[in-house]
């Protein structure tokens, strides 16, 4: 087979219209797991593109035999969301000890440095809470809880809110999206660029200001260079000083007088 064509069967095997379709609820539950669990497969799953379509078949404005009871994809999008959470996590703890008996390259240790940077700047409730809605991120964001250490309970109860409110929110956003009339699924593709979008913000914003504070920090190092520059050394000799007279020597002798021995 052609390049072009498996990369065509690839694309369309990863549409979330044709995933509903054939696989209905179950294509959220496996999609949402392996996309918040699974490094290696959720960077190219979808994950928002598929939860606003799943609430749209919800919705009145699908046809009655390709409709989908809202109360199974919400609990198949929770189920999945949560359990992929626990399985990054565990992942990440593995990994973990990997490192420490030292069993991985440089690679996996880069990963590390950049989870301690992204726990380090927002803090592990903010990173799990804010990370599940930036693509990309929502994928990583779980190992990296796992490698560095965070308690079990604390990642539990704050991947559960974060699992949560994403799912659950997408799925309802979708089906308000289509109980709105048949025309709601027109507007479901800028539906899933603006929540695409929404999740990229922190992305660039976080981008835009390390982009400034590196500017500041070149700007500070080369006004700091300019002002320690070394001053050219005065090669003058300082001038002479007499020595202070000692007061138990004799005065020296007066004009016209000459020295006794």
């Amino acid at each position: 087979m052609a390049p072009g064509g498996s990369l065509t069967m690839a694309a369309g095997a990863l549409d979330p219209q044709a995933m509903l379709a054939r696989f209905g609820a179950w294509a959220v539950l496996a999609v949402v797991f392996a996309e918040t669990g699974i490094p290696a497969l959720g960077v190219f799953l979808p994950g928002d593109t598929l939860l606003l379509p799943a609430g749209l078949a919800c919705s009145a404005s699908t046809p009655h035999p390709a409709r989908l009871p809202l109360f199974l994809v919400l609990a198949c999008a929770g189920a999945g969301s949560l359990a992929g959470a626990q399985t990054g996590f565990w992942l990440g703890r593995r990994g973990r000890d990997s490192l420490r008996l030292g069993r991985t390259g440089t690679r996996s240790r880069a990963r590390l440095a950049r989870a301690e940077a992204l726990f380090a700047r927002y803090g592990p409730r903010r990173a799990l809470i804010l990370g599940r809605f930036v693509p990309v991120v929502r994928t990583l964001v779980h190992p990296a809880a796992g490698l560095l250490g965070m308690p079990a309970a604390t990642f539990t109860l704050w991947q559960t809110v974060a699992g949560l409110a994403w799912s659950q929110s997408l799925v309802l956003a979708g089906y308000a999206l289509g109980e709105t009339g048949r025309r709601g699924s027109a507007y479901l593709t800028p539906a899933i660029a603006a929540v695409v979008a929404i999740g990229l913000l922190p992305v660039v914003t976080q981008w835009l200001r390390g982009r400034r504070a590196d500017r500041r920090a070149a700007r500070a190092s080369r006004a700091q260079r300019a002002d320690g520059r070394p001053a050219v050394p005065d090669l003058t000799p300082p001038p002479a000083v007499d020595p202070a007279p000692d007061p138990d020597s004799p005065p020296p002798p007066g004009p016209g007088q000459a020295t006794r021995l």
